[in-house]
């Protein structure tokens, strides 16, 4: 597939995906006229490094962590770095549950004590004015 069919299929922008390949975290064939091509595998590796992205790691990391999920193998170091990321990424969460934890708890009591009445599900609906 194109780079543009890449870039639909996975939500990621053609620039971004121009990004992965510079960093070595993505890669494609040219055509004969230097066009970029990708294999089916493509849009699930995107998607992993988007997934990665968005757990706050930095690519010169993903780089290192994408071999392995290829191969399967790792190394007893790549292991622990993956060992590594990995508590990062729970203990994050762990951090944004308390966090929604303590929110959920403030809309509970504004709601309790009556500073606010939150709105019923029909009035919270947006319409169009076209």
């Amino acid at each position: 597939m194109r780079i543009g069919e890449l870039a639909d299929r996975t939500g990621v922008s053609v620039r971004s995906l121009r990004y992965y390949e510079q960093q070595g975290l993505l890669d494609s064939d040219r055509t004969a006229g230097g066009q970029r091509t990708y294999d089916e595998g493509a849009v699930e590796r995107v998607q992993l490094i988007q997934q990665l992205y968005a757990a706050g790691l930095p690519s010169h990391t993903i780089v290192d962590l994408l071999p392995c999920v290829s191969t399967g193998m790792v190394t007893g170091s790549m292991y622990d770095k993956i060992r590594h990321e990995r508590d990062a990424i729970q203990q994050r969460i762990t951090e944004l549950t308390a966090a929604r934890d303590k929110l959920d708890g403030v809309i509970e009591h504004v709601l309790r004590v009556g500073i606010y009445d939150e709105p019923s599900p029909a009035s919270r609906r947006v319409t169009s004015t076209s």
